[in-house]
C-alpha cells in the first residue's frame, strides 16, 4: 500500500469500479468526509450514474450495510491488516469496508466481492494499495461473520459492553446511554439493550402516513401498502417508491414513522384543561422543519377547528414546510427564532416542541449516525433543547399544552431536559403521556420517569421517539 497520503491513482478515464460499487463508494465517503447524510444523497448518486433496478438496490444494499456494521467490520479488519486502522487512508478504509461487508453480510462469492474491492481500490488508491485490499480481504473471507466476531469482540463475561459494541456495531458510548435509558445496568444483564441494538441493524420499511382530510389508509392500500400498526393514519410499503403512490405525489400522504404520528396525535389528543374542555383554537408547531409532523397537525388542527402556526429558525427549512403545506387551510409559515419568539406569551393552545436533537433514535435509517455524534455533540445540544422548551411552555395560554419530543431516547436529551426546566417553575404539570396512547404498550419510561413515553425500534418497529406532555397551570 502507498505511504498515508501519498497515492497512484489510475489515470482518469480508465475506471474499472463495477458502477454500483462505484455509487456505494462515494456515498460512505461523502458521509464520512463531508457529514452527508446517506438517505438524502443516495438517490442523486443512483439518479446521476443512470442505475436501476437490481444495480440500484445493490448499491443501496452496500452502502446502508455498510454503515450500518462499520463497527464491527473495522474490529474485524483491525485483526486482518498489519497495520492500525487510523494509518489506512480514509477512501481505502471504505474500500475495505465495503469488502467486508459483502464477505460477511451478502450472498456474493468471495471471488467476485474481493476482485471488485481490488478494482476499487486500483481506482481511488493505485495499484500498490489494491494489493494491500487484495490480501486483507483475503484474509476476511477464510471465516463467516460469526466466526470473526468470536475473535474480534471483547469477552461478554468480562466485558458485556464492549462485546454488544463490536457485535451489533454501535459506539461503546452509545452502548451505555441507550442501556441507562432502558434503565438495565451491565452487571444485571444488558438482554433488552441487545435486542435494540440488533433492532438498530434492521432495515425498516417505508411508512406512509395519510392527511386527515386529505387521504385515507384505504386509499394508500389500495396503492399496496398494509395498514399500520399503532398509528391510524399510517400504512406501510414492503417494497416499491413511494413517490409513485397518487397520494403522496400529490401532498395528502408523505413518507413518515409511525412513532412521529402518533407524538402529533397525542398533542391533539391530550386535553387542553383538567376536564379536557378548553379552548381549542391556535396550535404551534416551535421547530416545524421540514414539516413532516406540521402536515399531520395541520389534517388534526382542521378537524379541531384550529389553526396551525408553524415555525423554523432557518428560511431553506421553512420553506420545505410552506411546500409541506401548500394549499392546507388554516395554516401559517413563519421564519422565527423559538428561543426568542415573535409571538406574545400564552397564545396558543397546544405546541409542538419537535427540538433539535442527536437523531439517535433513527439509527436504522440514518446509521451514519451513530459514528458522527459524540458525548460532546448531545452535552452542546442540551441549552438549545432547554430553552426551547422553556419558550414551548411561556407561549402557551393557561390550561395549554406542550409536547416535548425528540428522536432520542437518551436521557441528557429527553427526562434530563424536561426536569431541568421543570425544576425552574412552579406553573407546569407533567401529563401522563402513556395514558393519551393507550392503543400502544409498553411505552412508559423506568420510574422516576414513568409519565413520559418512549417508542422503542424493538418493542414497536419504530424510531425511538420520546414525548412529555405537559400543561400550564391555569
Amino acid at each position: 500500500m502507498a505511504p498515508r497520503g501519498r497515492r497512484n491513482p489510475a489515470r482518469p478515464g480508465r475506471s474499472r469500479t463495477d458502477p454500483a460499487r462505484g455509487v456505494a463508494f462515494k456515498a460512505l465517503s461523502a458521509a464520512a468526509q463531508r457529514d452527508a447524510y446517506v438517505n438524502l444523497l443516495l438517490p442523486a448518486l443512483l439518479a446521476g450514474s443512470g442505475l436501476t433496478g437490481r444495480d440500484a438496490a445493490l448499491a443501496t444494499e452496500l452502502a446502508y450495510g455498510t454503515l450500518r456494521g462499520q463497527g464491527s467490520y473495522d474490529a474485524i479488519l483491525a485483526v486482518c491488516s498489519d497495520r492500525d486502522l487510523d494509518r489506512i487512508d480514509p477512501p481505502l478504509r471504505q474500500v475495505l469496508r465495503l469488502g467486508a461487508h459483502q464477505l460477511l453480510a451478502t450472498r456474493i462469492g468471495a471471488h467476485a466481492a474481493v476482485a471488485t474491492s481490488v478494482d476499487l481500490a486500483k481506482d481511488v488508491a493505485g495499484q500498490r494499495a489494491a494489493g494491500f485490499v487484495n490480501a486483507v480481504l483475503r484474509r476476511v473471507a477464510t471465516r463467516n461473520l460469526e466466526e470473526w466476531l468470536e475473535i474480534a469482540a471483547p469477552s461478554r463475561a468480562s466485558d458485556l459492553a464492549g462485546h454488544l459494541s463490536v457485535r451489533y456495531s454501535h459506539p461503546r458510548w452509545i452502548v451505555a446511554a441507550l442501556s441507562e435509558a432502558l434503565g438495565e445496568r451491565a452487571d444485571a444483564g444488558l438482554a433488552e439493550t441487545e435486542a435494540l441494538l440488533a433492532a438498530d441493524g434492521e432495515r425498516p420499511l417505508v411508512t406512509l402516513c395519510a392527511v386527515p382530510g386529505l387521504a385515507t389508509p384505504a386509499e394508500l392500500a389500495a396503492a399496496g401498502a398494509k395498514p399500520g400498526r399503532w398509528s391510524p393514519f399510517a400504512a406501510v410499503l414492503d417494497e416499491g417508491d413511494p413517490g409513485q403512490v397518487a397520494a403522496v405525489a400529490e401532498g395528502r400522504a408523505a413518507v413518515q414513522d409511525e412513532a412521529s404520528q402518533l407524538a402529533a396525535l397525542a398533542l391533539a389528543r391530550a386535553g387542553t384543561t383538567e376536564d379536557g374542555a378548553g379552548r381549542d383554537a391556535r396550535w404551534l408547531d416551535l421547530c416545524a422543519g421540514p414539516g413532516g409532523k406540521a402536515r399531520l397537525l395541520a389534517g388534526l388542527a382542521r378537524a379541531a377547528g384550529a389553526r396551525l402556526l408553524a415555525a423554523d429558525v432557518r428560511p431553506h427549512r421553512a420553506r420545505l414546510v410552506k411546500a409541506a403545506l401548500a394549499g392546507a387551510p388554516g395554516t401559517a409559515v413563519a421564519v422565527a427564532d423559538g428561543t426568542a419568539p415573535a409571538w406574545r406569551a400564552g397564545a396558543f393552545d397546544r405546541v409542538l416542541a419537535d427540538v433539535p436533537c442527536s437523531g439517535l433514535g433513527a439509527l436504522r435509517r440514518r446509521a451514519e449516525a451513530r459514528w458522527r455524534r459524540s458525548p460532546g455533540d448531545v452535552a452542546a445540544l442540551g441549552p438549545v433543547q432547554r430553552a426551547l422548551l422553556a419558550t414551548a411552555l411561556d407561549a402557551a395560554a393557561p390550561g395549554g399544552v406542550v409536547a416535548y419530543v425528540t428522536c432520542s431516547p437518551l436521557l441528557a436529551e429527553t427526562s434530563d431536559v424536561v426536569n431541568g426546566v421543570l425544576a425552574g417553575r412552579d406553573d407546569v404539570d407533567v401529563l401522563d403521556a402513556p395514558a393519551v396512547l393507550p392503543e400502544v404498550p409498553g411505552l412508559r419510561c423506568p420510574e422516576p420517569r414513568g409519565s413520559f413515553a418512549q417508542f422503542w425500534p424493538h418493542r414497536h418497529g419504530t424510531d425511538a421517539i420520546f414525548l412529555a406532555l405537559l400543561r400550564r397551570r391555569g
